[in-house]
């Protein structure tokens, strides 16, 4: 079912549900789902609402135009979408296929709406696994010494493609902060640990030489601080003193999968508001 997707967030007050529900039922739009959570500390209102698109009387931008009002009235921080229009993505991962091969086969799968327009790597190891699904296949190396080059081209090639989301996926290089800043709350990263615990390299085995009894994965948005974004999405999985480093690699591949898939499909249907550095997910 094609719908639109009204997404909220502004200043917290009495009349904004009735308002915006008053707008809808006028129009004779159908909601088929309703979200709200009003944040007592902050004094922050949030909400999510899909609307079957066929129930209203006009098209998205129709509806832009008619809801900017009210927008206007409660400072709305706002956005709608139209789930006709499938989201552009582009994946960027290193040398490690588990992740990038994960959301190739769910989207190869229709388990993610979405369309990937190409695969960034700074290896060449991933090619053919890319390339099988049909999907444009880019090898940018990166310089240790100099570094700017590469990720010009990185920015040229989100840009070509006109992607509304990057995705990494275990791509193993630490962006630039002005490509953060260009593309903040729209690049996704799995961190192969339960943050914000060991930050950075080798978690596993920080972990493991910290002795803990869990060990996860997060998904969160990136920006200038290394790891310490907008935190999307997380899990994690039982270890013991028994377990080595590779174990808990093992057991940390299968949910790093799943926590990226999870975080990469929650921004997809727009269900993240990103409020500071917090996430509300609807």
């Amino acid at each position: 079912m094609r719908t639109f997707r009204l997404v909220i967030s502004c200043p917290d007050r009495v009349g904004i549900v009735a308002k915006v529900s008053n707008f809808l039922a006028s129009h004779n739009g159908w909601i088929t789902e309703a979200s709200h959570h009003s944040d007592n500390l902050s004094g922050w209102f949030f909400m999510r609402h899909e609307i079957r698109a066929d129930s209203l009387p006009f098209g998205i931008e129709a509806f832009r135009e008619a809801f900017a009002p009210i927008a206007e009235e409660f400072s709305m921080d706002w956005r709608i979408t139209d789930t006709a229009q499938k989201k552009r993505v582009v994946l960027m991962a290193s040398r490690e296929s588990h992740c990038l091969a994960d959301l190739l086969h769910r989207w190869h799968s229709d388990e993610l709406d979405c369309e990937i327009s190409c695969v960034i790597s700074n290896h060449d190891d991933l090619r053919s696994m890319v390339e099988w699904h049909g999907i444009p296949y880019y090898h940018v190396p990166v310089n240790p010494q100099d570094k700017e080059p590469a990720f010009a081209e990185v920015s040229r090639l989100v840009k070509y493609h006109d992607a509304e989301v990057v995705v990494l996926a275990r791509y193993m290089q630490i962006l630039p902060p002005e490509l953060c800043r260009e593309f903040a709350h729209k690049v996704i990263n799995i961190h192969h640990s339960f943050l914000p615990s060991f930050v950075g390299a080798k978690p596993y085995h920080q972990a493991s030489l910290r002795g803990v009894k869990l060990i996860g994965a997060t998904c969160h948005y990136v920006t200038e601080e290394l790891d310490a974004g907008p935190i999307i999405e997380q899990d994690v999985v039982r270890v013991s003193h028994s377990d080595s480093i590779e174990d808990m690699v093992r057991f940390g591949r299968d949910v790093e999968k799943m926590v990226l898939a999870r975080g990469l499909r929650y921004h997809l249907e727009d269900r993240v508001l990103v409020h500071g550095n917090k996430t509300v997910v609807f």
